[in-house]
């Protein structure tokens, strides 16, 4: 029995209510709130504007949203610097604004996941505000992690590491000590060995639970535990510490220790809440992350990072499943976020030099060189998208994926907000170009995002991705999507699949439950359909024949 009977107290069928294993093979749908739909007017998406698109994502077929940072925020990082952990920022709403989308997605039979941000909060937070107010080695820093500085009068770092947004990792205050923040200034990071941070972030997930969120997407998952000496490594020392559990700052160990406090929170509802970590990890180690005892699931981003080939799809979908059934889990298949570049244009530029993110050479040339072919890069990521939908497991989606959206690399330089590219100059160009407000209609100053010049700029070419122009095209990306998780929902039983030979390395094909075969040719020449009744395809067959670039469903 659930201890907060109000939480899913809505007039709704028995197994919405209360199956345990909704997310297992659910379609996530991840919502930028600040580039949805802006209903107020003022630029920036708002949650009345998702309210007010729920028929929308009803249409579409999903199971849940995933909602991006929502809270008072200085945009510092795209809302993962956060003021206040149980609030709305104002510019995008209030509470009851929320509870009113919560309910709009409630009758339209979606739940809801929302973003935690647990690794940092914003220096605007109350905490922070206290800890600068207050004395070294106080109480209200302890929240934080301080040190002194090193050298004559502590003038320098006490380390030299570097932040994941280039530039040092520590920011000195005005009575001299230092604060680390792994991510920009504004974040300093929490100090997870201190009991107020934990009882903290147990109110916060009860807060939003009884709200009626349904799990919590876990930002920086692997981050949250850190084990700093007296004596700081160097930060060559720091890469060159193996990930095996120990490492002072990244994926330790005992960060479990702090999600199994969260699942006996989650377990007090009906039905129980769930995270999905964000875990930059070594793949051996994403079950921990992913197990019952803990959050429950992990993101896998393998697909994600891989290009459009055949051996790569296979190798990744088999080991994953593995690692799935490891951790008493399901995986999670992925192809685009709000932190990489989008999936129709990846598939659409050349391959990088090794160890370089495809597309970021592509940004850095003001999307000119090397050339996109955004028709051949459209159609693979229509073929990977249903390959990814017909596999066991649940799959994110972000938000403009279904319209086929492109990454936008004209954005001027004084009209970009990621942190990354002002301290990263001629390195990056950061992930503005794939949270651009997406398009609704087909005219107007903002094609139909809101009344208002949205917040970031949006190019010419989006006219012809907008929803009103895809709505009545059958052979459209949106009714791709539509038509796929329609057939998703019917078809998908069981969690495991069997790969069927094919004779061409080129040629996946895999057979679920119930006899239907997922086939996709990702070479260029035309193969063989499977005998049986052809239920969709990414694109047209050619007389009754797969053509490159293409993946078919077949009930047989």
């Amino acid at each position: 029995m659930s201890l907060h009977p109000t939480a899913d107290s809505a007039e709704l069928p028995a197994e919405f209510r209360v199956d345990p294993d909704w997310w297992r093979q659910a379609v996530v749908y991840q919502i930028y709130p600040r580039s949805f739909a802006d209903a107020d007017g003022n630029g920036i998406g708002d949650l009345k504007g998702i309210t007010s698109r729920v028929p929308y994502l009803r249409d579409l077929g999903i199971d849940a949203v995933w909602l991006s940072p929502f809270y008072p925020s200085a945009l510092a990082d795209g809302g993962y610097d956060v003021d206040d952990y149980r609030d709305v920022d104002p510019r995008i709403g209030t509470l009851e604004d929320f509870d009113a989308m919560v309910a709009a997605l409630r009758e339209a039979g979606i739940k809801l996941i929302v973003d935690i941000v647990p690794n940092h909060t914003s220096d605007r937070h109350e905490w922070f505000r206290e800890a600068l107010a207050a004395p070294p080695r106080s109480a209200a820093r302890d929240r934080y992690i301080f040190r002194d500085g090193r050298g004559p009068g502590g003038a320098q770092p006490p380390a030299d590491w570097v932040s994941n947004f280039g530039g040092p990792a520590w920011t000195r205050v005005p009575d001299g000590q230092w604060y680390l923040h792994h991510f920009a200034s504004e974040q300093p990071d929490l100090n997870w060995k201190n009991p107020e941070v934990h009882a903290d972030f147990l109110e916060t997930l009860r807060f939003w639970s009884d709200r009626g969120v349904h799990g919590f997407r876990v930002d920086v998952a692997h981050g949250l535990s850190k084990d700093l000496p007296e004596n700081l490594p160097s930060q060559a020392e720091l890469d060159a510490t193996p990930s095996d559990g120990n490492h002072p700052t990244w994926d330790r160990d005992d960060v479990h220790e702090i999600y199994a406090e969260w699942r006996k929170v989650f377990d007090e509802y009906d039905p129980p809440r769930i995270g999905v970590a964000e875990a930059w990890v070594e793949s051996d180690r994403r079950p921990m992350y992913a197990s019952p005892r803990g959050l429950g699931q992990a993101f896998n981003f393998d697909l994600l990072e891989a290009g459009f080939d055949a051996a790569q799809f296979r190798r990744i979908v088999g080991f994953n499943l593995e690692l799935a059934e490891r951790g008493e889990s399901s995986t999670t298949w992925v192809f685009s976020n709000h932190d990489v570049v989008r999936h129709a244009t990846r598939y659409g530029l050349p391959p990088e030099p090794d160890g370089e993110k495809t597309g970021t050479r592509w940004l850095l040339n003001g999307g000119q060189e090397p050339e996109l072919d955004a028709a051949a890069g459209l159609r693979r990521a229509r073929a990977a998208t249903l390959f990814k939908l017909a596999l066991p497991g649940s799959a994110y989606l972000y938000q403009g994926e279904e319209l086929g959206l492109h990454e936008v690399a004209e954005i001027p330089d004084e009209q970009r907000q990621d942190p990354s590219f002002f301290r990263n100059p001629g390195v990056t160009r950061g992930r503005d170009g794939c949270r651009v407000p997406i398009p609704w209609s087909a005219e107007g100053p903002s094609f139909g995002f809101g009344p208002a010049e949205p917040h970031l700029p949006q190019p010419a070419w989006f006219a012809g991705y907008a929803v009103e122009a895809q709505e009545g095209d059958p052979a459209s990306t949106l009714n791709l999507y539509r038509e796929a998780l329609a057939l998703r929902r019917r078809l998908q039983t069981g969690e495991s699949l069997e790969w069927v030979e094919t004779g061409a390395e080129h040629v996946l094909a895999f057979r679920r439950p119930g006899g239907w075969v997922c086939v996709t040719n990702f070479g260029e020449a035309p193969v063989d359909v499977p005998d049986g009744d052809v239920l969709l395809s990414s694109a047209p067959l050619e007389n009754g024949r797969l053509p490159g670039a293409t993946t078919v469903w077949v009930q047989q």
